[in-house]
């Protein structure tokens, strides 16, 4: 049988957001030996983005060992599509319509590329390098502007038939509830556990009750850290913010566990900065929300990886899991 050395090998990781892009090359182990950063959002045709992102990346390839040290791309986007390589009508890119991103990265540096969402991209990061390392059954949740879902069964991530699967910030918690400021939707996980909606429940329940700290702001002011901030200082209202979004959090848990048993939930993101305000109350909500046979059974874990590197290291981890 013969062996493969991977020592030396390295994978280009990817991430693409509206506004901008990391990129940086990784070895096996979850090393970074070479990073960088570039604007997305004045490239108005995708062509002129990957010429750039080539310029960035050829010289940090050859600084270590060239291009035939490469095993391949991998790439975290909106809207991606992991069958396909596209990039399908992506709301926050100025691309639009259907773009064959994995053909034309391919055709520029001659590697395979293999692209899936962030919120994929990242349940395989905490897979390969960080707290999920073992584990064959969990859900990754990214808990930030919005809200991501990545879900890993029997140590595979799970696609759906058409690429899209994991959408589970779009799942509804409360129906006819809350309308969803991109997507229409009403009652939506994102539209409550975001950052966002956060911010959006702080400004209803401080003006229901005029005594509380976060009255002390501006409406432009109120966001998920000042939130944060008045409840350290003990802020009745700011507290009841993160409990009600912890339920909301822990009810959609519950969805989640009887339709999967993961071993554990796996949680990154800023708004997970808020610690036991937030995490109390959804482990406590999704075990009142499961059956007997599911309870006490799944954990919630912090994310191990780096806020400022995870994205890229889950976009890596495409190349060394070949999805």
């Amino acid at each position: 049988m013969a062996l493969t050395d991977l020592s030396g090998r390295m994978a280009i990781g990817i991430d693409i957001g509206g506004t901008n892009t990391k990129f940086g090359l990784i070895n096996h182990r979850g090393e970074i030996l070479a990073k960088g950063s570039m604007k997305t959002d004045v490239h108005a045709e995708v062509e002129s983005f990957i010429d750039e992102l080539y310029h960035h990346l050829e010289p940090l390839i050859q600084q270590n060992g060239g291009m035939i040290m490469v095993e391949g791309i991998g790439v975290g986007a909106p809207n991606a599509n992991y069958y396909k390589g596209t990039i399908e009508h992506p709301p926050n890119l100025n691309w639009k319509g259907i773009i064959p991103f994995a053909e034309l990265m391919s055709r520029k540096f001659g590697k395979p590329c293999t692209m899936t969402n962030d919120a994929n991209a990242a349940a395989l990061g905490e897979m390969m390098y960080g707290a999920a390392r073992g584990m064959r059954d969990f859900i990754m949740i990214t808990l930030g502007t919005g809200v991501g879902g990545g879900i890993i069964s029997g140590g595979k991530l799970v696609y759906g038939h058409d690429g899209f699967a994991g959408e589970l910030g779009h799942t509804i918690v409360k129906p006819g509830g809350r309308r969803h400021w991109s997507t229409g939707l009403d009652g939506s996980l994102e539209a409550y556990a975001s950052a966002t909606g956060i911010t959006i429940t702080a400004k209803k329940m401080r003006a229901e009750f005029q005594t509380s700290l976060l009255n002390e702001y501006s409406e432009e002011d109120i966001n998920a850290k000042t939130v944060y901030d008045c409840a350290l200082k003990g802020d009745a209202t700011a507290i009841e913010v993160f409990r009600y979004t912890g339920q909301k959090l822990g009810e959609a848990f519950a969805n989640f566990v009887m339709f999967s048993s993961p071993e554990a939930i796996l949680l990154f993101g800023g708004v997970i900065k808020a610690g036991d305000f937030i995490l109390k109350p959804a482990k406590e909500h999704m075990e009142q929300n499961l059956l007997p046979v599911f309870r006490n059974k799944v954990k919630l874990v912090l994310s191990e990886l780096s806020e400022a590197d995870a994205a890229i290291l889950g976009a890596s981890a495409l190349v060394w899991t070949k999805g």
